[in-house]
């Protein structure tokens, strides 16, 4: 199977085809981020900060592809990309300051039991590999770099990627610019892999290898990959934001000015083009 950018207009197929991720070189992507441990914590921030000034610096050439495929405006998707960039640089202050490791010391006591105890400590550690798929209508904040890529990486996490179909060739370019960072941070091998293809993904969601899942999309997406995620014999965490009809009921006060009603239905239909996520879908 392929892919091939969709002109949302004219829905006339544009750029390269690219081809899905092979069984054999999604074995090989899971192996390699299986076998790290904790990504070590310097680079990693580095990585997260590098690839917010490279967003930076190279706005104008991704938002122009990102606007191409989504039809989104180049004002909407300059903001949005800036928003990407303060997650990555926040997650990236996270990280170096270890505040989300959850660190508890619980010194040991010599008092009488029940109140005596040893020494405990405790502290979060990384869960492993985390499969992400990013949202066709934020293909910046919610995308390749968007928020849960930089979440996973921030804590130690590799992350393996699935690109959108509604933004393929974006999804491209995102991958090899972090792929570029990374490899200058020295980050292991392993550490981030962009997978294409609704095969390879559900293969993702279902490898042993596999310990976590993030999902933001449709309902019934979503759903599909949590039924997956928790029908394993070992079961995973799937974080999902699932997307809604958006139901708005009508008061006989709204209903007073029907000209009013009808343009804030339409403004809110228009929204991101259309896209937004509070897009109202049912009209009560």
């Amino acid at each position: 199977m392929t892919t091939q950018s969709i002109d949302p207009v004219t829905a006339e197929p544009f750029g390269p085809v690219l081809p899905d991720t092979a069984p054999a070189e999604l074995d090989r992507l899971l192996a390699a981020a299986a076998k790290l441990g904790e990504l070590p914590v310097e680079p990693r921030v580095r990585l997260l900060r590098a690839v917010a000034d490279r967003l930076d610096a190279e706005v104008e050439s991704l938002v122009r592809l990102a606007a191409a495929e989504s039809a989104l405006s180049p004002a909407v998707l300059t903001a949005e990309l800036a928003r990407t960039t303060f997650q990555l640089r926040q997650f990236a202050d996270r990280a170096a300051a270890g505040s989300y490791l959850g660190v508890r010391v619980d010194r040991a006591s010599a008092a009488p039991l029940p109140a005596g105890h040893p020494d405990l400590r405790r502290m979060l550690v990384p869960i492993g590999p985390v499969a992400i798929f990013g949202a066709s209508n934020f293909p910046f904040a919610f995308g390749v770099a968007g928020g849960d890529t930089a979440a996973a990486l921030a804590a130690g996490c590799p992350v393996l990627v699935k690109a959108h179909p509604a933004h393929p060739q974006l999804s491209a370019a995102l991958a090899e610019l972090i792929s570029q960072e990374a490899a200058a941070c020295e980050l292991p091998r392993g550490s981030f892999a962009l997978v294409r293809g609704m095969a390879p993904a559900r293969s993702l969601v279902i490898d042993h290898r596999t310990r976590a899942g993030a999902f933001t999309g449709s309902a019934a997406g979503g759903r599909a990959l949590f039924d997956l995620a928790v029908s394993r014999p070992d079961p995973i965490p799937f974080f999902a934001e699932l997307g809604s009809v958006n139901p708005v009921f009508v008061t006989p006060a709204g209903a007073a000015d029907p000209d009013a009603l009808a343009r804030g239905w339409v403004d809110s239909l228009l929204v991101r083009a259309g896209q937004m996520c509070t897009n109202p879908g049912l009209l009560v």
